[in-house]
């Protein structure tokens, strides 16, 4: 199930961790207490007997874990992990059982809203299958109808399940609920970055990514530009594309941390790969520089149809070097080229 994201806003510019339940067959098993049967001696005086000690405490017994807080532990698991967790003991798949039925719903959910499966869209079903979902306490189906609701203007109920969510320890949630304090009329920083920092120590890269760019612009805190690199290079490491261009840039110039051209080179290249149209653009004139025009025409061309105009002119002075058949080649190379894998 792919991770849920922020609407982006003109102003943006520039899930989560979850139990692992991934080894819990292999613990299924059950310590027993074993009762050894006394021995009786033959001896004509009384023997003295000493109480036998205590058993060992059943730490793996989890059978016996209340219902509520098993829920809400397990409230932001993917559907994945809440089959693994089902499948630990019958007492959990009892009372896992609403969560796997609010995993239905999401997947409705995003078929009305997208217009996937066969279905036409329609925002109003689609809150309505998440709403549903979220009733049965999965936090991810509270994100999706709090996405709907901010879409839809009505950003007061967005907020409540942002929050509801963020509570129950979804990371995306918290992401959300931290950008609604920083996007709120007025803004709210300090509630903000208490929710996006909770969102970034649990893994989430858009909040780390988001954490960055307030130390680094200066927005609601102040600018600190060691700890936005820190920050950066998590979420670039991540996956996150924005931040790997950004962490770049910072490579590049020497800015929060130690100038390293060879690093910048890298993350650039890195985020071109991962289909950053900036980022395809100063790696198009990196290579045009070293004599590389092969390489230099195939991420101009991307980066032209990225929506970089500038990349056209200098593709153009690339072409008037090449033989034709070497642009045919170059163009071909961009018409079968793919975005690696990046986390939204």
């Amino acid at each position: 199930m792919k991770q849920r994201t922020w609407p982006r806003g003109p102003s943006e510019g520039s899930r989560f961790t979850s139990l692992s339940f991934s080894k819990l067959h292999d613990k299924e098993k059950r310590s027993r207490f074993s009762i050894r049967a006394a021995t009786t001696t033959k001896s004509i005086s009384k023997s003295s007997s000493s109480s036998p000690p205590p058993p060992p405490h059943d730490a793996g017994d989890f059978s016996m874990l209340p219902f509520d807080i098993l829920t809400k532990i397990a409230a932001p698991l993917s559907l994945p992990n809440l089959q693994a967790a089902s499948s630990v003991c019958r007492s959990w798949r009892d009372a896992l059982q609403p969560l796997r039925e609010s995993m239905l719903l999401l997947r409705w959910g995003k078929r009305f809203k997208h217009g996937r499966g066969g279905v036409k869209a329609n925002l109003d079903k689609a809150l309505d299958s998440f709403l549903k979902g979220a009733a049965r306490g999965s936090t991810l189906a509270m994100v999706d109808a709090g996405l709907v609701y901010w879409e839809k203007g009505e950003k007061e109920k967005a907020v409540g399940l942002y929050r509801r969510a963020a509570e129950l320890g979804d990371a995306v949630g918290q992401c959300n609920l931290g950008i609604s304090y920083l996007q709120g009329q007025p803004s709210d920083p300090k509630e903000a970055m208490k929710w996006l920092k909770q969102s970034a120590e649990n893994g989430y890269v858009r909040a780390q990514y988001q954490i960055a760019l307030c130390l680094h612009q200066g927005r609601v805190v102040q600018t600190n530009l060691l700890e936005a690199t820190k920050w950066y290079l998590k979420a670039a490491e991540g996956g996150y594309v924005r931040a790997m261009y950004n962490i770049s840039l910072c490579y590049s110039v020497g800015e929060g941390l130690p100038q390293n051209r060879k690093l910048a080179r890298r993350w650039m290249k890195r985020a071109a790969d991962h289909g950053h149209s900036k980022a395809q653009f100063e790696h198009g004139l990196a290579l045009f520089s070293e004599g590389a025009l092969l390489k230099a025409v195939m991420y101009l061309e991307l980066a032209e149809r990225g929506g970089e105009s500038g990349a056209s002119h200098v593709k153009e002075v690339i072409h008037q070097q090449l033989s034709a058949p070497s642009r045919d080649h170059a163009i071909n190379q961009a018409n079968n080229w793919r975005a690696l894998p990046a986390t939204r």
